[in-house]
């Protein structure tokens, strides 16, 4: 599955430790990042990520992008709830995004635990039959 991970700058730290404690089930996936969230996932779980811009330069849109496609399973967003941010349209059209294509988010970490949790149980497998139906209407041949 592909999983994009975010966190504003007082939650990074927050995020880098929940992947670390969890590194066996994120080793699994494929992971998706912006910017320095991503860079110091990479340098300190060692595990590989796909790196995207950072959020305010476009990297919530570029992650929202592959929500739009599909191409996202689930977003583990960490956010700062008590700060005002510049590019908060950005994050709510992010969130607008999995709320449409049913795509999971957790933006704390109790519901981050809880999302890779169920990706321990396999729980999200539903996705995989998303992944297949859209693909099939795109290429004509379901029925």
């Amino acid at each position: 599955m592909n999983i994009a991970l975010i966190a504003h700058d007082v939650k990074k730290e927050e995020l880098v430790n929940l992947v670390i404690a969890y590194e066996k089930i994120f080793s699994q996936h494929s992971l998706f990042a912006t910017g320095s969230t991503g860079q110091k996932i990479a340098e300190e779980a060692k595990l590989h990520v796909y790196k995207l811009k950072a959020g305010p330069l476009g990297g919530d849109q570029q992650i929202g992008a592959l929500v739009a496609q599909n191409e996202i399973d689930a977003v583990i967003f960490l956010r700062d709830p008590l700060v005002a941010l510049a590019h908060e349209p950005d994050v709510t059209a992010l969130l607008r995004l999995c709320d449409v294509q049913c795509v999971p988010v957790a933006t704390n970490i109790a519901t981050a635990e809880l999302l890779v949790k169920s990706l321990e149980r396999h729980d999200l497998a539903w996705r995989n039959i998303v992944h297949r139906y859209r693909l099939e209407r795109r290429s004509g041949t379901e029925g």
